[in-house]
């Protein structure tokens, strides 16, 4: 309890200084977000309608009265108005992006950790073999690869030539959201490609990470007592030996999530997939301050809870960080 105590209070400061960043570099570039609102009305509002647009973007009063004020606001999660879509909330535009990326990145993450880690026990424990020469090396050539490159690739061939997968969206338009068989799998044909093409590129780290922990344990005492002790294969293999190397993978996977969202926001745009990638792209070229602020503090809030999470994960499984 201590160990996750301590790891708690240091994700809660880290939490407030990624909003006082979040905060501070708008305030430093040329400009505001309300700017692009009052210049559009070209001169037509007087000085009580300006004041009420900067109001509502949090920039009126002293600089600290304004971080009191977007510091209140985050709890509250009110992220501001987006300027794209004016008079739109944020973050109702935040979250509906949001769970599309996370239906895209969940899948993909899953499939990735999973399939990879079970291709990393088996490579490790029949090490030289047919299995391991053939496929860690075609593994470690995949990992080179970027999303963006494998994402425009499947987009090229199965969605442009062959016509098998469509050109965009989440779902077809012409079903209503539901938790139907119908509208999942509308949702799963869609998200195929966009989670292939991070998986394609993903997998292959997890298989090589949990292949080279296994192997430096495989000759460990415990192991050797094991075996020593009449133990079956699979036992030691996946009661012993995986075991104890799952545990950096997890940790592997907390810091993966941040890469495996900016790869999920190239892939989105490749993929005309309504995430939050490509709801950042549009507001990127459109300058939508209090978009882009509400989706860097999104993701650094992703990345410090699945961290936060590996932890847990990690005393649950070492019983040497309970008894610390």
């Amino acid at each position: 309890m201590i160990f996750l105590a301590r790891r708690l209070a240091f994700y809660f400061a880290a939490f407030f200084l990624a909003i006082t960043f979040n905060f501070l570099i708008p305030r430093l570039m040329p400009g505001d977000p309300s700017d692009r609102i009052i210049a559009s009305f070209q001169g037509r509002l007087n000085e009580s309608q300006v004041a009420a647009i900067r109001q509502s973007y949090g920039l009126e009063g002293s600089l600290w009265e304004q971080y009191l004020t977007y510091v209140g606001s985050v709890f509250r999660l009110d992220f501001g108005i987006s300027t794209v879509q004016f008079p739109e909330p944020t973050a109702s535009l935040l979250f509906y992006g949001a769970t599309w990326t996370l239906v895209l990145v969940g899948l993909a993450i899953a499939l990735a950790f999973t399939i990879g880690s079970i291709m990393g026990i088996h490579a490790a424990w029949n090490r030289g073999g047919f299995f391991d020469s053939f496929f860690t090396p075609i593994n470690v050539m995949m990992n080179a690869f970027t999303p963006a490159i494998v994402a425009l690739v499947l987009f090229y061939a199965f969605s442009l030539q062959l016509r098998w997968f469509p050109l965009g969206r989440a779902h077809d338009p012409n079903l209503m959201a539901a938790f139907n068989f119908q509208f999942i799998g509308s949702v799963l044909y869609h998200a195929t490609l966009p989670v292939l093409s991070i998986f394609l590129v993903s997998f292959g780290g997890w298989h090589l990470g949990m292949r080279n922990v296994m192997i430096n344990l495989l000759n460990d005492d415990f192991v050797i007592l094991a075996r020593a002790k009449g133990l079956s294969d699979n036992r030691v293999k996946y009661r012993y030996v995986a075991r104890n190397a799952i545990l950096p993978q997890i940790t592997s996977l907390a810091l993966s999530v941040g890469y495996m969202l900016g790869g999920a926001l190239v892939t989105e745009q490749v993929f005309n997939y309504p995430g939050l990638g490509k709801f950042t792209f549009t507001a990127i070229g459109s300058r939508d301050y209090s978009f882009i602020q509400g989706q860097l503090l999104l993701l650094t809030t992703a990345v410090l809870v699945a961290n936060l999470l590996s932890d847990i994960a990690n005393v649950i499984l070492d019983p040497r960080l309970r008894k610390g």
